[in-house]
């Protein structure tokens, strides 16, 4: 296709009007130089022509031609450091001087208007004027220069960072340090091998420990389980009093263990012999009221799972705990309101010989007032109900009945048997 068919559906382009021919300067208005209000843009001098020794750029061949990039001109060099900076001059060289204010005339189309000869802006004047500001060394490659960052020293081997100080040389480990880690990690497996050995070895299926186990280990309650455990400070019996009161008990007092030379009557020390003894506590409690004094006591035994049945066998048979000879004595201690607690003020009793741990367990009470009794009542004789005796009507009988069942469940806890009671302790 022809370059006239290419531009057949162009639009025409209207012709530039010719300029107005320009008017006189009127002979009483100021020059620019006599008015300083007046700002006066300067024509910069065109671009200057290609030289004759450059090629000619080959022609376009394609439909949009473009026209060759005219060569930039020489830049200017910047004054000398110190030197004076030359006067700016008004007009810009070879222009004639302005004789008056130039007639305005019709402003051209902005498509039509000489964008080449106009260079009055801001943006061209930075331009220019920035090798007076940065120097003729500030652009490299069209760039600024970077500006390097400080390169902080490494401090030296040897010295601490910041101190100046030199630091402590790195020493290993001295042979105390490696023969203390070495003990303190044989220490800990050792530790957790018996841990992890004591219960791989116990019964994990939840099953109650064989009466054998129970009654061996009943034979060392008396010195492996803490005095506050087998004789509580203080005991509550719920519904434990007359016609189902509720009762408390204090410790006012703990005998020495010992064995049981002396610790009873003749014909009890006799009746409990085939049995041994090992050791013997006692403890003294009080009531609420400070009125009724009770002793417990437990023995542990030497005999075997078959003696103690035997002997069992003949307290029951012959009713030997039901007997007033058989009383076991109470412990009176010194400066307590037991003080008074003999052998005539003994109300109630009662002895119990267990058969699953090796020990026999009493109680005895009785009036902290020192009063006399003639006819003591066994303790689960005295708490029957419509009993009208005097140990039964002061609840004498039920203190006694009560604490040794609490003594007794503690010891058969101990040994690895527990039996529910209804006492409370604190």
């Amino acid at each position: 296709m022809s370059t006239d068919a290419e531009f057949a559906d162009a639009q025409p382009v209207p012709p530039i009007p010719p300029q107005p021919p320009r008017r006189p300067a009127a002979a009483a208005a100021p020059g620019p130089a006599e008015d300083p209000q007046t700002a006066v843009l300067r024509r910069v001098p065109p671009e200057p022509p290609m030289p004759p020794s450059a090629p000619a750029a080959p022609a376009a061949t394609g439909p949009h031609p473009v026209p060759p990039r005219p060569a930039a001109p020489p830049r200017a060099q910047p004054p000398a450091a110190g030197a004076p900076l030359p006067p700016r001059p008004d007009r810009a060289p070879g222009s004639p001087a302005p004789t008056g204010p130039a007639a305005p005339g019709p402003s051209q189309p902005t498509a039509f208007r000489d964008t080449t000869a106009f260079r009055d802006t801001a943006a061209f004047h930075l331009a220019r004027s920035q090798d007076l500001w940065s120097g003729p060394g500030a652009r490299t490659a069209g760039r600024p220069s970077p500006v390097p960052w400080p390169r902080t020293p490494l401090p030296r081997q040897g010295v601490a960072h910041g101190t100046g100080a030199p630091a402590a040389p790195f020493r290993r480990p001295g042979a105390r340090v490696l023969a203390a880690a070495a003990c303190l990690i044989l220490g800990i497996g050792l530790i957790g091998g018996a841990a992890a050995g004591s219960w791989l070895t116990e019964d994990t299926s939840g099953a109650a420990p064989t009466a054998e186990a129970v009654f061996a280990k009943g034979r060392d309650v008396w010195h492996d389980t803490p005095v506050d455990t087998l004789f509580p400070r203080t005991v509550k019996g719920l519904g434990a009093g007359p016609g189902g009161a509720d009762r408390a008990w204090t410790r006012i007092a703990v005998a020495p263990d010992a064995g049981c030379t002396g610790a009873y009557d003749s014909k009890l020390a006799a009746a409990l012999a085939p049995a041994g003894c090992v050791r013997l506590l006692r403890a003294t409690y009080a009531d609420a009221t400070r009125s009724a004094v009770i002793t417990v006591g437990a023995q542990t035994t030497k005999a075997g799972p078959a003696a103690m049945m035997a002997l069992n066998t003949r307290f029951s048979s012959k009713n030997l705990s039901t007997r007033t000879d058989l009383m076991p004595l109470p412990y009176a201690a010194k400066g307590t309101v037991a003080e008074d607690f003999g052998r005539a003020q003994r109300a109630s009793w009662t002895v119990r010989v267990l058969t699953d741990i090796p020990a026999v367990v009493y109680a005895v009470s009785g009036f902290a007032d020192g009063r006399t009794f003639t006819e003591p009542q066994p303790a689960e004789a005295a708490v029957r109900p419509g009993t009208t005796t005097a140990p039964a009507e002061s609840g004498l009988g039920h203190d006694a009945k009560d604490l040794a069942d609490r003594i007794e469940a503690d010891f058969r806890k101990a040994a690895g048997s527990p039996t529910p009671t209804r006492q409370a302790s604190s």
